[in-house]
């Protein structure tokens, strides 16, 4: 399984989580929202898990940690994943728009800098102003985009720009959700849990609870459930492989 949006410090047990995930052998991307949370969260995985953890500044927190901006330049070296990063246009963050947008347009830069990452992207009613960010700075790497609710035309331009796509159960459950899903191309699809802020039936969603999402997708594709497993295997494949190889080229270069 895989769970490629993860807040794994944010669970009340989060070791307890943790070790579940190196039992179960998921794949878990666990994104922080702040740099300063790097060293703590990057702590929680056991050495044999397959848990990785990203660097992030969340754009909700964006204007409350603009300061830590310096911290994430010195820390990207050490981090092959950043997230969560992006803006979000909900109203009670307008005020903070200007912030969000010069906060992100940083962190692309810096990891342009550092020869590309892979990015999970939040997006929340700023689809079409994150697309554009992301147009001009291509060399910031492969951005992932987490739980992307955007309009037919806007994941035509994702697609156009190479984005990725991770959703989860808790999408899934909408008509809306899945509607949106079956526009994304399958072959840049990842499941995701958004625990333990997303909720399943009244309780934070747990990594392990991609395996619904993977159900959803069944649906959806008309495919067996096995067969969108084997799927998603393969898109974290390429993916994982295509940012080494652009990390390779870079640093030839």
């Amino acid at each position: 399984m895989i769970d490629f949006h993860c807040h794994l410090d944010l669970y009340s047990e989060p070791l307890d989580v943790a070790r579940e995930c190196q039992r179960r052998g998921i794949y878990v991307l666990s994104v922080t929202t702040t740099p300063s949370s790097w060293f703590g969260t990057s702590a929680l995985p056991p050495s044999d898990s397959r848990i990785r953890t990203a660097l992030g500044l969340h754009p909700q927190l964006a204007h409350e940690r603009f300061s830590e901006l310096s911290l994430f330049d010195q820390l990207v070296s050490q981090a092959a994943y950043v997230g969560e990063i992006g803006l979000d246009g909900g109203p009670e963050y307008k005020a903070h728009w200007s912030v969000q947008t010069r906060v992100f347009d940083h962190i692309l830069d810096s990891c342009a800098r550092a020869g590309g990452r892979i990015l999970s992207v939040h997006s929340r009613h700023a689809s079409d102003d994150v697309l554009k960010m992301l147009e001009k700075c291509p060399g910031a790497g492969i951005p992932v985009l987490h739980w992307f609710s955007g309009t037919k035309k806007d994941i035509e331009h994702a697609n156009e720009l190479g984005c990725w796509f991770s959703v989860g159960p808790a999408m899934l459950r909408s008509e809306r959700g899945r509607a949106t899903v079956k526009r994304m191309p399958r072959h840049r699809v990842l499941t995701e849990s958004d625990g333990p802020f997303a909720q399943l039936d009244g309780s934070p969603a747990l990594p392990w609870q991609v395996d619904e999402a993977i159900r959803g997708l069944s649906v959806l594709w008309q495919l067996s459930e096995h067969e969108v497993a084997g799927i998603l295997h393969e898109n974290l494949r390429r993916l994982v492989a295509h940012r080494a190889k652009s990390l390779a080229s870079a640093t030839e270069a």
